[in-house]
């Protein structure tokens, strides 16, 4: 694969893996411009956070349920931050931990844990279905959250099957802070500077839909779409993508809805054509 996307400039619009998705794009020789989609910030009242952490520590619960990698990581620097990120991890080694998609995984093994159940399809309504499945009675369920979603629908189901639902939001976004990177990428891509578009989640393009609308230049955001080839990570992304009349031009096989597999689907179809814009100036 070494070199496959050389001189091809990919814009990313990742938050929480924005490094890590941006090194594996430059290891193949790609430019990679960066625009993150929000500023990531703890929670601004840390007590209610604390306080599930040392309930989950005097009292394990019998299943935890982890929405984003971020969400753990986040717990984790509070639980260090307070003096009890050992116990907190010990507390959550005696849960069984279902992880939405690979991310929370990814997390759980930087402090030495796996996930038991890990979501074939990386959404809350995946997480849904899989919960509905399993005998949930009686048991206490540590809910890790994320912003901008409503979960009513998430824990009514889980308390319909009898279970208790412990929530915790260890993390909000503050999306005023990048509006300015989104007007920029979207200028580069209307003004034919951007060789592909990779898409990891599904609230990437609603994000760039939302704020070229706040900013009166949807169509401008169109006419640079159309001048790039947009990536697709998966079947969540597509389908937002196509709720605004979009179909991407690349994704990974079935089945591999990672990273590695998008950059290896861009290379073979970049491929067919010379970088555009190889050398330009990022602005």
């Amino acid at each position: 694969m070494a070199g496959r996307l050389d001189g091809y400039r990919i814009l990313i619009l990742e938050t929480r893996e924005e490094a890590q998705f941006s090194r594996l794009l430059a290891e193949q020789g790609a430019d990679v411009l960066q625009c993150p989609m929000f500023a990531i910030h703890d929670a601004p009242d840390p007590a209610p956070v604390e306080a599930w952490i040392r309930r989950c520590i005097d009292r394990p619960f019998d299943d935890l349920v982890l929405m984003t990698g971020e969400g753990l990581r986040r717990l984790m620097k509070l639980a260090r931050r307070i003096g009890d990120d050992q116990p907190f991890i010990a507390a959550l080694g005696k849960a069984r931990k279902v992880a939405r998609g690979p991310k929370p995984g990814r997390a759980l093994r930087e402090i030495g844990l796996e996930p038991e159940i890990t979501t074939e399809t990386p959404t809350s309504e995946g997480i849904a279905g899989l919960l509905a499945r399993l005998d949930l009675r009686h048991h206490r369920i540590g809910l890790q959250l994320y912003p901008d979603k409503d979960h009513n629908t998430l824990i009514s189901g889980i308390l319909a099957q009898g279970a208790n639902v412990d929530t915790v939001l260890p993390y909000v976004y503050d999306p005023q802070a990048a509006e300015t990177n989104i007007l920029t990428a979207i200028g580069e891509m209307a003004s034919g500077r951007i060789d592909a578009l990779a898409l990891t989640s599904s609230g990437q393009a609603r994000r760039l839909f939302e704020v070229a609308a706040r900013h009166h230049c949807e169509d401008r955001l169109r006419e640079g779409l159309a001048r790039t080839k947009i990536a697709s990570v998966g079947p969540v992304v597509t389908h937002e993508l196509e709720t605004h009349g979009l179909t991407p031009q690349i994704s990974p096989p079935e089945g591999a809805y990672f990273m590695k597999p998008l950059i290896s689907a861009m290379g073979v179809e970049l491929a067919r054509q010379p970088p555009r814009n190889a050398g330009a100036a990022q602005g």
